[in-house]
C-alpha cells in the first residue's frame, strides 16, 4: 500500500515483463500491465497508479499520445514516455502532451528509475505552485486523527515529489520505517494511494 503505484501501458511482453522486474526491485509497486489503449483506460479509470509509463507507439500507431491526453485531463498524474522512436516527428507529438520524462529503448534499471524520479519531483513542483503551502495545524483542526510532527516532516517530502527511498535518506531511516508512516499517513487522510493523499492534503488546506 506504501510502494509508489506504476501503471506499465507496452505492447511488448518481454519488454513489459523487464521494466516490471526493475520496478520491483526498488519499491515500486506495478498496478497493472496493460497491451493495449483500451486495457490502459479502463485501468486509468478503475485502478488509477501514482505516475504512468507509457509506449508511445502500440499496435496501431501513436495512442500513446491519446493516453497521455486522457491522463492530462483526467487522472492529472505524471508519465513517461517509453518508445523506441527517437525520431523528430515523433519527438514533436510527444512534447505537445507536456510528459515528465522520455525514455528511449534500450533502457536500464538505473535510467528508469531516474526517469521516475526525476518526474516525480519535477511533476510535483510544477504543481503544487497552484496551492497553499502544506500548514500542519490547518490540516490537522480538519482531522478526526492528528498528524504527528514526523508523519507531517513524511507528507511535506511526499508533497514535494520524493520517492520512499530518498524520503528515508533525507530523515536518516529505514525504507520500512517510511512505509510505516506512509501508511499510517493514508489511514488518517482517508487516502489509499499518493495521489489521492496529496489531492487530501489540498482539500484540507483549502477547507
Amino acid at each position: 500500500m506504501s510502494e509508489i503505484r506504476v501503471l506499465i501501458v507496452e505492447d511488448e511482453p518481454l519488454i513489459a515483463a523487464d521494466i516490471s522486474a526493475c520496478l520491483k526491485k526498488n519499491d515500486y509497486l506495478v498496478t497493472a500491465i496493460c497491451y493495449s489503449k483500451e486495457q490502459a483506460e479502463r485501468e486509468l479509470q478503475h485502478n488509477a497508479p501514482d505516475i504512468a509509463l507509457l509506449d508511445i507507439n502500440l499496435k496501431t500507431g501513436e495512442e500513446g499520445i491519446d493516453l497521455a491526453i486522457l491522463i492530462n485531463e483526467k487522472n492529472k498524474i505524471p508519465f513517461v514516455f517509453l518508445t523506441s522512436y527517437s525520431d523528430r516527428q515523433t519527438l514533436q507529438a510527444a512534447k505537445t502532451v507536456s510528459p515528465s520524462g522520455y525514455i528511449v529503448k534500450p533502457f536500464s534499471c538505473g535510467g528508469l528509475y531516474a526517469a521516475l524520479e526525476v518526474a516525480m519531483y519535477n511533476y510535483a513542483q510544477q504543481h503544487k505552485v497552484s496551492f497553499p503551502e502544506l500548514v500542519l495545524h490547518s490540516i490537522n483542526k480538519n482531522l478526526p486523527t492528528a498528524l504527528s510532527d514526523r508523519e507531517f516532516e513524511v507528507v511535506q517530502l511526499i508533497y514535494d515529489g520524493f520517492t520512499n527511498q530518498q524520503i528515508a535518506e533525507k530523515i536518516f531511516v529505514s525504507i520500512n520505517t517510511i512505509k510505516k508512516h506512509i501508511n499510517n499517513i493514508y489511514f488518517k487522510l482517508d487516502a489509499a494511494t499518493r495521489t489521492h493523499a496529496i489531492a487530501r492534503l489540498r482539500e484540507l488546506m483549502l477547507k
